[in-house]
């Protein structure tokens, strides 16, 4: 009797803790949804960033390790463009030392926009005069 009454809570226990580590993965799987990338056929123009010296402290030629890449999204003539901004990654051989350029400031922090776009945007929404004048006040 007693065996069944242990059993019964253990299998209580099992099942709370399942339920627990689904609803635990399901929120991991939530926070790690990753944005759509851009467009591939929209025209890209390269910025790249390198450090500016390219010799380690001990005295040592760094060699190339990779590269981190980001896209933003710009807006000039009439045109939608990406800028790809890429930063290489510079190693040490001798002492592994990682060496890279920070990344440039932007008006969003993570976001897409670049400047030539959220002037678009401000200029289309307040100052265009092609924009009839209902259209703005339903905004």
């Amino acid at each position: 009797m007693l065996d069944d009454i242990i059993g019964a809570d253990m299998a209580g226990i099992e099942t709370e803790l399942d339920d627990a580590i689904d609803s635990r993965t399901r929120t991991q799987e939530k926070s790690q949804l990753k944005r759509q990338s851009l467009l591939p056929e929209l025209p890209r123009r390269e910025v790249h960033h390198e450090p500016e010296v390219k010799t380690c402290s001990c005295g040592c030629a760094m060699s190339r390790m990779g590269e981190d890449v980001s896209e933003k999204l710009d807006y000039m003539s009439g045109v939608f463009k990406v800028e790809r901004h890429i930063r290489d990654k510079w190693v040490c051989d001798a002492c592994e030392t990682l060496t890279q350029s920070p990344m440039p400031a932007h008006i969003l922090d993570k976001g897409l926009p670049t400047v030539g776009l959220l002037a678009q945007v401000l200029i289309a929404k307040y100052d265009d005069p092609f924009t009839p004048i209902s259209s703005i006040t339903d905004l």
